[in-house]
């Protein structure tokens, strides 16, 4: 799989191709285990399959959140200074740097007149 054609994908499609690609190396893996696989490079292949579409995926998700609003970001870092406590604050906390990194530099492109 090309990283072309992941881009032409939605994102249903793209979700379900990255559900199908996991089966695939459960059952790779799982014949590796108990019989000798014909071609022991489709293991490697299918990673890579799943490592582009989970890229595609990310890329996506952040020029989504680099294209929201500055009242919606706002509101995004309330929610996400919410989930701080508890369980899962790394992940938040890495999350709310992304989102504060975006406002930053919405805020000196605003400031240099661009």
């Amino acid at each position: 799989m090309k990283p072309n054609d992941l881009v032409g994908m939605g994102d249903d499609e793209l979700s379900q191709t990255l559900r199908d690609t996991e089966k695939h190396l459960f059952q790779l893996r799982f014949q590796s285990a108990t019989d000798r696989l014909e071609t022991p490079s489709e293991i490697r292949k299918a990673k890579r399959d799943i490592a582009r579409i989970k890229t595609t995926q990310r890329q996506r998700e952040l020029k989504r959140l680099a294209d929201l609003p500055d009242a919606d970001l706002a509101k995004q870092v309330e929610v996400i200074q919410g989930k701080l406590e508890g369980p899962g604050k790394r992940r938040a906390k890495r999350a709310l740097g992304r989102v504060q990194t975006i406002q930053a530099g919405r805020a000196t492109t605003k400031g240099s007149g661009k």
